[in-house]
């Protein structure tokens, strides 16, 4: 059931803390002989979360903890799943081992190495720090698991990103803020970088499933050169404009486009609205200042509203994008997939 917050947003920590968290406390058992009940990390910006310890084992030069992760009142998918570090001591230095759920890069682009278990920089970072605050040893093999952390994959962007086999361990504060924009327009940037790394001269912008699908299918596009785009039309405008990818298709239903067309940048409902007013005056129809929605006004005056639409959200998108030399179209369609409207340049 989801979780329904009454008060103030309680914040959590992302898997890269926890797995920092249960690396430290599988040390300091290999050094103390000891298990606490909990342990304490220190973020990147200085704060010093305390972990409860959910798993322990141990055995013959290793030590494993398993942590559950806390994301706070954010609508995570990874919130409550088992975190677990096994730290083995040998090797050279401190490396990195993907367990049970974690992914592998398969795709260039990212922030790791193709071949590399998904475990990114600044929980690499956090780990090799926890080693060194330790000093105990400072050649160990650090393996992260996540047990049905494949299956919880299927749900994040992982498989366009090319990560197989499991989740990210990620982070770069340590800290979930509940309902932030900015996990979203991360992974969005990651995809774009992933479809640079590619070369791909076409990607796609959507607004949601259905019309993901019917853009897909309209240019046969493959899982990596759609970009999850969602309400962050402005967010994923302004970083493709610092690329070189030819040519983008923003697609979306008739809401969401009218919105794009009046310069939002962020669609979602509760941040943009639709100015009928200026929609009336647009298409010169006084009957649709009273409308509810975009679909009413469509609904009202037919083609012209989607027809609008289209052709100004396509003006807006090139504004967006800055001069960048990037093409753009875009395909509006209906609650059932019907399109139409189409404007700009075909890739």
């Amino acid at each position: 059931m989801a979780r329904k917050p009454t008060g103030p947003l309680r914040r959590g920590w992302t898997t890269g803390a926890c797995a920092t968290a249960a690396v430290k406390a599988a040390l300091l058992r290999l050094r103390d002989g000891t298990w606490g009940d909990t342990v304490s990390i220190t973020l990147p910006k200085g704060e010093t979360p305390v972990f409860v310890l959910e798993t322990t084992a141990v055995g013959e030069g290793w030590a494993e903890v398993g942590i559950i992760k806390d994301a706070g009142d954010d609508p995570d998918v990874t919130h409550g799943v088992l975190i677990k570090a096994r730290v083995e001591l040998g090797g050279s230095g401190v490396s990195f081992l993907a367990g049970e759920g974690v992914g592998h890069v398969t795709k260039a682009g990212l922030p790791i190495a193709v071949g590399e278990p998904a475990i990114n920089p600044v929980p690499r970072a956090m780990m090799d720090e926890v080693v060194a605050e330790i000093g105990w040893q400072t050649d160990v093999r650090i393996t992260i698991s996540v047990p049905n952390g494949a299956a919880i994959a299927q749900k994040t962007w992982n498989p366009r990103l090319g990560i197989v086999g499991g989740i990210s361990i990620l982070g770069t504060t340590g800290v979930v803020r509940p309902f932030s924009c900015a996990a979203w327009i991360a992974s969005i940037h990651r995809g774009i970088d992933v479809a640079v790394a590619e070369g791909m001269p076409h990607v796609a912008g959507c607004t949601g499933a259905t019309s993901e699908k019917v853009v897909q299918q309209l240019y046969g596009l493959p899982d990596h050169g759609m970009l999850d785009m969602g309400d962050f039309s402005g967010g994923l405008l302004k970083y493709l404009a610092k690329t070189n990818v030819p040519h983008i298709t923003i697609g979306g239903g008739i809401g969401k486009l009218v919105k794009l067309a009046q310069g939002a940048v962020d669609l979602h409902s509760g941040r943009s609205q639709v100015d009928f007013n200026s929609l009336s005056q647009a298409v010169d129809n006084e009957m649709i200042k009273g409308a509810n929605t975009a679909l009413e006004a469509y609904e009202i005056v037919g083609p012209a509203v989607a027809e609008w639409a289209a052709e100004t959200a396509q003006v807006e998108i090139q504004k967006q994008l800055r001069g960048a030399g990037i093409t753009s179209d875009v395909v509006l369609i209906d609650r059932a997939g019907k399109i139409l409207a189409r404007a700009g340049d075909r890739p």
